[in-house]
């Protein structure tokens, strides 16, 4: 049996036609490729920096706001304890003012009634003999 393989010329053609299109092809194709993915892998990590600053800004400024809300609702909170202490106030001082203006009235109420009921004693003192005259005038007839 031959040899299969015969190692002539056109071996040694192809192996360097092989080369030459792998120089070729490195040169035309692989090197820009990976020159793109190099690019695109940068760019990327420029992006994944900038997504974490841009997150960590948002994370700082969200609890500035929440702790901003929460003073504010702090200040809210006070400023109502502060109003309903002012009314609860003004609320006793109305209270005292109407009941010492409901006293007074009672007091001047009773003196009146009291000075009634004395001018209506002497009116009635003061007729008693003139009635009681009259009475007896008719029983005795």
């Amino acid at each position: 049996m031959e040899n299969m393989i015969n190692l002539d010329m056109t071996f040694f053609i192809q192996m360097v036609n092989f080369l030459i299109t792998l120089v070729v092809l490195n040169y035309l194709l692989i090197t820009p490729v990976r020159e793109k993915i190099a690019e695109r892998k940068a760019l990327t990590s420029g992006y994944a920096g900038d997504i974490e600053k841009f997150t960590s800004a948002a994370t700082e400024k969200l609890s500035k706001y929440e702790a901003a809300l929460a003073e504010a609702r702090t200040q809210a909170g006070q400023a109502r304890e502060a109003l309903k202490a002012q009314g609860a106030a003004r609320e006793q001082e109305m209270l005292h003012a109407a009941h010492a203006e409901a006293s007074a009235y009672l007091q001047s109420s009773r003196e009146e009634t009291a000075k009634e009921t004395q001018a209506a004693m002497k009116t009635l003192l003061s007729q008693v003999n003139d009635l009681a005259a009259k009475a007896m005038s008719k029983i005795l007839g």
